[in-house]
């Protein structure tokens, strides 16, 4: 059985009150989640000696969360990645987009507020509203985030939105993992495996060119196991331009369907995460610049270093307004969008 408290985590710079909501399983794993930005706090999960440890990077405080610029944990959207020129055209009209990172859009607002959180069965469940015009898109968006833990140890992450005009979507979750805990060391050791053939190729700007890449013979292909640090200081231009990986990688299977993405694993701690989604691909991002966050450290006073966590960030096509090749990121007026993602946590004892 599921058990789920509630605790205060705080108030907002603005005087709203922050709510955590602990849910935690017959193994003693536990995850928090809070309700400003419907961040994963926390990750706890046993190691391969029954150590628990903290699998997730963040803070231990509201003002953190705020003043941070690494959105972990958190629920971004309505647009996750990034629109060129922050902007985009649909059924013949140009919506133009808050420009919040240089000349472009990044995410949007939904990872900088206190939203509704609910209790469910084995849940916590955030609702989500966003009104006409914020940010420039079209149409009021409602919608439900959820977060689900289950008794053989997987945190599962379920999206719903609606909307009343034709607007554009691409929702997900922006943990950062560091199956080692919150020992303050890198991701480079943990071994890698992807499900993935390819991946979108990016600009000086971090922009998807619309050009798809194969992983043959590049310091992307981790069809085959490899520790995440085995090429990433490679000659390779994808890899210069981010200092690491921060890249779309498109996952070998059908959209739509509940498939595999990738397994990590920690050999220092025992600890392997499967992913599994039914989106078309994941941002793979090795927090080349956690080193450089506003705040001034992260959980347990640690100042997390460069690579100190990865990001596996489920979700749809980055740019596909601008790229007709891509998968279609309109959500049609009363359609449901609908996704979810699961991250399974099991021992490896090798």
């Amino acid at each position: 059985m599921i058990k789920i408290d509630t605790e205060p985590f705080g108030k907002t710079a603005s005087g709203s009150n922050v709510t955590r909501f602990v849910m935690e399983n017959e193994n003693s794993m536990r995850i928090a989640v809070i309700d400003y930005g419907c961040t994963v706090q926390s990750i706890v999960v046993p190691d391969r000696d029954g150590v628990l440890r903290d699998v997730a990077l963040g803070y231990d405080t509201a003002a953190s969360y705020e003043k941070g610029g690494c959105f972990f944990g958190a629920f971004v959207g309505r647009y996750a990645n990034r629109i060129k020129n922050a902007a985009f055209t649909l059924n013949g009209k140009t919506y133009h987009l808050r420009k919040n990172e240089g000349e472009n859009h990044l995410h949007g607002t939904f990872s900088h507020r206190v939203h509704e959180g609910v209790i469910e069965e084995n849940a916590v469940a955030f609702l989500i509203e966003s009104p006409p015009s914020e940010e420039g898109y079209p149409g009021t968006l409602k919608g439900k985030v959820l977060y689900r833990l289950t008794e053989d140890n997987a945190l599962e992450i379920e999206y719903t939105a609606v909307c009343d005009e034709d607007t554009v979507i691409n929702l997900t979750n922006h943990t950062y993992f560091n199956l080692n805990g919150q020992d303050g060391s890198d991701i480079l050791d943990h071994t890698m495996r992807l499900h993935a053939d390819s991946f979108t190729e990016i600009n000086e700007e971090k922009l998807t060119t619309g050009h798809i890449l194969r992983v043959d013979d590049t310091p992307f292909d981790f069809r085959r196991e490899k520790p995440i640090g085995a090429d990433i200081a490679s000659d390779d231009r994808q890899l210069r331009l981010t200092a690491g990986y921060d890249h779309h990688m498109i996952i070998n299977g059908t959209t739509g369907t509940l498939k595999e993405a990738a397994v990590i694993k920690s050999h220092a701690s025992g600890i392997a995460m499967t992913v599994l989604t039914t989106q078309p691909g994941f941002q793979l991002y090795t927090g080349n610049f956690v080193h450089e966050d506003a705040a001034p450290h992260g959980k347990g006073s640690v100042r997390y270093p460069r690579y100190g966590g990865f990001c596996l960030e489920t979700q749809g096509f980055p740019d596909a307004v601008h790229h007709p090749d891509f998968p279609d990121s309109v959500l049609k007026k009363g359609d449901i969008y609908h996704s979810k993602t699961i991250y399974r946590f099991t021992v490896d004892h090798e």
